[in-house]
């Protein structure tokens, strides 16, 4: 049974109801769907709009559906237009007339509203599982390599040495504030849209506060608003498209460094393919692929903030495009995190051919620090040592190779102590401040990180567990 058709004399034509029907793609809210209808037989029984042994007959019906759904039994009829129909079509087969006292006072509205937000607070929890399965990979990684020094790049340039562990902590404070952005959305999510009916509220007397708080939920305050808002589900996207950034980020460096042109990572055969013509190739398809799928995450705030851009108050068919992007999103991080983490964690880091492409030039800002601890301001230092590089290019010889009288000629500040300059270790080293690349400046940084990574643990367990 179409649940509008009393309305019409005529049934939709095929293919309208083809284009409009949702229930090819929403069938994966039907966890939500039982949960939010088990809650809201449970509101009727409290509003005395059913008796007790209604509620429970409604309930056992709605089990019973959650079970054939779960066993993959529970068939799909060609009137079932989306899951919300499916649902009840079934509920009704199973128990009979009362499952029509369901739907007294809810409307698809607030409750395909309340759907997607149980669905997503749902799908949030798994995520940030993920995510910190991805943080412990980059955590042990980098405390594995705390003495390998690498090039560091701006500008894809090098530029000045650093530690490959302080290299990868910065993907993990990237992910770290990702969770904390996770959380601000789950926060906001918590909006329980049932009791609004279709815009203008409810008739019967449901106590709102008592079936959100059933639902780990908060009232929306204001029925118009519950029903249209998807404010949720475009922060989740940005979310979802940042974390997608990151990630593509991360590959980016990991795609660059695995190239025989760098030779500074390999990666694990397991995450790559060879060519179908060039048997020689290794190819990174899998972070080719985490960096493809960026645009496309990417796509779906952007597809859905037009959607929501000119659409008059209250709920629109229009809304119904909120599915799909929110479903490929969360499927496409649920794959990739995993993914990452791997990758990281088998991921071979090559020491001596980062250490071997190490070059003087790399120095060249520690030597103008030379000079500001004599006395030079540091932009007349930096003057100085950019004359002294030109003077290298000119003889074909690199900083630690120019003769002593070139330095003099340049400025009596530099001594035959200058030379000592040249060593990468040092050069690290030097760079002990909080948030910098000396050795106890990281592990103090991964230390930060493992106290934050276990008390997500604890939180998510207590927390986030409900």
């Amino acid at each position: 049974m179409v649940l509008w058709e009393g309305r019409f004399a005529e049934k939709a034509d095929a293919l309208a109801r083809r284009f409009g029907d949702s229930i090819g793609f929403d069938q994966r809210l039907v966890a939500a769907e039982i949960r939010a209808s088990l809650a809201y037989a449970e509101a009727l029984a409290r509003a005395g709009l059913i008796t007790a042994a209604e509620q429970q007959t409604l309930a056992s019906g709605l089990q019973k559906i959650g079970g054939e759904f779960e066993a993959g039994t529970f068939a799909i009829c060609p009137d079932d237009e989306d899951i919300h129909t499916s649902v009840e079509r079934r509920l009704t087969e199973l128990v009979g007339p009362v499952a029509g006292k369901l739907a007294t006072g809810r409307s698809r509205n607030d409750q395909v509203a309340c759907d997607v937000r149980l669905y997503l607070l749902g799908e949030a929890t798994s995520l940030r599982e993920r995510l910190i399965e991805l943080f412990k990979a980059i955590v042990d990684k980098s405390e594995a390599h705390l003495d390998v020094i690498m090039p560091g790049y701006t500008h894809l340039r090098r530029a000045q040495p650093l530690l490959f562990s302080h290299w990868l902590m910065s993907f993990f404070w990237k992910f770290w504030r990702d969770l904390g952005r996770l959380s601000d959305v789950e926060r906001r999510t918590r909006a329980c849209p049932l009791g609004a009916g279709a815009f203008a509220g409810n008739p019967f007397g449901i106590d709102r506060e008592a079936l959100a708080a059933s639902l780990g939920l908060t009232v929306a305050e204001n029925s118009v608003d519950a029903v249209s808002d998807r404010d949720f589900v475009l922060e989740f996207l940005f979310w979802a498209a940042l974390v997608q950034v990151h990630l593509s980020q991360l590959a980016e460096d990991l795609i660059l460094w695995s190239t025989r042109e760098f030779g500074f990572v390999e990666l694990d055969d397991r995450y790559c393919t060879s060519s179908s013509l060039m048997p020689q190739k290794k190819n990174p398809d899998v972070l080719e692929l985490v960096r493809g799928k960026t645009g496309r995450v990417i796509g779906h705030l952007v597809a859905l903030l037009a959607v929501l851009k000119g659409l008059p108050s209250s709920y629109n068919k229009d809304l119904q495009e909120d599915k799909e992007p929110v479903f490929d999103a969360v499927d496409t991080l649920t794959l990739e995190l995993p993914l990452a983490a791997e990758v990281i964690r088998t991921l071979k880091v090559d020491k001596d051919r980062m250490r071997a492409v190490l070059d003087d030039g790399m120095l060249a800002t520690d030597l103008a620090d030379y000079l500001v601890r004599k006395g030079v301001p540091f932009r007349e230092a930096h003057h100085l040592v950019g004359q002294a590089v030109r003077r290298t290019e000119e003889l074909g010889v690199s900083l630690r190779h120019l003769p002593y009288s070139e330095y003099r000629a340049l400025h009596p500040a530099f001594t035959e102590d200058l030379y000592e300059v040249f060593d990468f270790c040092r050069s690290v080293e030097a760079r002990d401040v909080e948030g910098g690349t000396s050795s106890r400046a990281v592990r103090a940084q991964i230390e930060r990180a493992k106290a934050l990574i276990a008390g997500q643990a604890f939180d998510s367990g207590c927390e986030h567990g409900a």
